[in-house]
């Protein structure tokens, strides 16, 4: 029997009327054992969607929904290297990097070994003191020189594992603005740093300008000229760039097109994982991911982790009009974990038109935002419990984060549940005059005691902050994104968006450079052009 998209779409507005003034609450008292069937969980994961604002009827037409979408079919097919970046001609096959269906595609597989292989002979070696700089001293510290894709999840992974026993200490460099390396570099020896620039076409300009102004701070410590490339790796498809700039074509590595940035950290893009901390860590984090795969080829969408955290997501933005998202780990190593799922999410499935360029009939992707628990709860907490805009949640809660102190570590762990429960129970009128009362507040003050509660929210487990469970963690976020946008019907491998700002970039440099004097009076619009004179009188003087 055929699923009717639309029909299902029609039932969940439907029960979305009815669900209108309910509580969750109330869905409690009425099925305490909810929690128990509205979870799903996979290889050290647990999602528990049980405080989300939806009952039997929704969980139903949820999961027909993936059937009717053909959800399974699409990764199935991402996997299998189908054309799934339609406006681009390209594949997607991130998760090739990390061993899945490697029988699939024996020619690109191979290409992956072959990294790999690289990758791990050469980490070997810089560990060892085999490769050094040109004072022949063994490396130190390694910079990580790239920009989103290739800044992002490396940064992330390699705060979240680092430990005092580290093999090199790792440093993350971004920002065009040279406050980033300059403040990076301060405190580094320039005879045992070594950098790896990541650039897919070799010609970003961000990364590039970090690049040389780095060539130049060894050059100024003494470096010879025929010695830089010793302190220098490149990841890109364009060898013969780096080599052009000075990096030896046997200390380029890989990366291939059919890889986003954004999904990039698994591949040679990733190199600061393993030189950070060690190549068992780096096998780990892709076996986690390729179990995570595994999951989603193989499960049914009732339990598939993936697809019920798309789900939710497609209920919450289309019918109960959240539109914003907010991740909010409770644990001190996931800190910059909210700064890569920003890009993954929203530079993803942020598109106002289909794949087939028809205008959305509603939102795409909420805006996704967040950071460490507890900080949180001292800054915008106040907000999302008693201010008026809606919004869902990840809390995501190690079971276990780290060492050290048991009762501060039990501290965090009550802060997280407590906060989970805050969220949906709030605080009622009756239990906001008791407390007001006792206190001295009339009725008005006493208002100001209310907590509406009844946020939707899921509470994520993960057994301990691993290299396997973050790359569960992490593959179950890209797939949820993946599946998202196949329910919205777009595209979620391009990123178009990004393009027009570095296209009047390009337009605006020139008028930095001359006060405007080569420049079409009509390229700008007047506020723009009096502010780049503003800075142009500033700084050229």
């Amino acid at each position: 029997m055929t699923i009717d998209a639309q029909a299902l779409h029609e039932q969940l507005r439907e029960a979305r009327a009815e669900l209108g003034h309910q509580q969750i609450t109330a869905l409690f008292d009425a099925d305490p054992q909810r929690h128990e069937r509205y979870q799903c969980q996979s290889n050290g994961l647990v999602v528990d969607f049980s405080k989300h604002l939806i009952n039997d009827h929704v969980w139903q037409s949820l999961i027909e929904l993936a059937s009717a979408h053909a959800l399974p079919d699409a990764f199935t097919a991402l996997v299998a290297g189908h054309c799934v970046n339609t406006s681009e001609g390209r594949p997607a096959l991130h998760t090739l990097l990390r061993g899945t269906a490697v029988e699939q595609h024996p020619e690109n597989a191979a290409a992956v070994h072959d990294a790999l292989a690289r990758m791990e002979t050469l980490v070997t070696r810089l560990h060892k003191g085999e490769d050094t700089g040109w004072t022949e001293q063994a490396f130190t510290d390694v910079v990580n020189i790239g920009i989103g894709g290739s800044d992002l999840g490396p940064r992330f992974i390699c705060d979240a594992l680092k430990t005092p026993e580290a093999p090199l200490r790792a440093h993350f460099v971004a920002n065009v603005d040279p406050e980033d390396l300059d403040r990076t570099l301060a405190s580094l020896d320039p005879a045992r740093t070594l950098f790896v620039v990541c650039s897919k076409s070799f010609t970003t300009e961000e990364t590039l300008s970090n690049a040389r102004r780095a060539k130049a701070w060894l050059q100024a410590a003494g470096a010879p000229p025929n010695d830089l490339g010793q302190h220098f790796l490149a990841v890109t498809t364009q060898v013969t760039h780096a080599q052009q700039w000075g990096i030896p074509e046997a200390r380029c590595l890989p990366i291939w097109d059919w890889v986003g940035g954004r999904y990039s950290l698994w591949s040679a893009m990733g190199l600061a994982i393993p030189l950070a901390l060690g190549w068992s860590a780096f096998e780990a984090l892709l076996r986690g991911a390729r179990a995570l795969d595994q999951h989603t080829l193989e499960s049914p969408p009732a339990d598939n982790v993936p697809i019920m955290m798309a789900l939710l997501e497609f209920w919450q933005t289309r019918y109960l009009s959240t539109n914003t998202h907010a991740v909010l780990p409770y644990a001190q190593r996931l800190q910059h974990l909210t700064d890569f799922l920003q890009q993954l999410t929203m530079e993803s499935n942020g598109k106002r038109v289909s794949t087939s360029g028809e205008p959305l009939s509603s939102d795409s992707a909420p805006v996704l935002w967040g950071s460490v628990g507890t900080n949180g709860q001292h800054s915008y907490y106040q907000l999302l419990h008693q201010g008026t805009r809606s919004f869902s949640a990840d809390i995501i809660f190690p079971l276990i984060s780290g060492g050290g102190d048991l009762p501060a570590r039990r501290s965090l762990a009550a802060h997280a549940l407590a906060q989970s429960r805050a969220f949906m129970v709030g605080r009622s009128p009756d239990e906001a005059k008791e407390i007001g009362a006792s206190r001295g507040f009339n009725e008005g003050e006493c208002r100001q005691l209310e907590i509406p509660g009844n946020h939707s929210h899921s509470l994520i487990l993960m057994d301990a902050v691993t290299p396997e469970c973050l790359g569960g963690l992490i593959a179950a976020y890209e797939h949820k994104t993946y599946f998202l946008a196949v329910l919205l019907g777009i595209n979620a491998f391009d990123q178009w968006g990004v393009e027009l700002g570095k296209e009047i970039a390009a337009t605006i440099e020139p008028l930095l450079q001359t006060a405007g004097a080569s420049v079409d009076s009509d390229a700008l619009d007047p506020a723009t052009r009096q502010a780049a004179l503003a800075w142009h009188q500033a700084n050229e003087k």
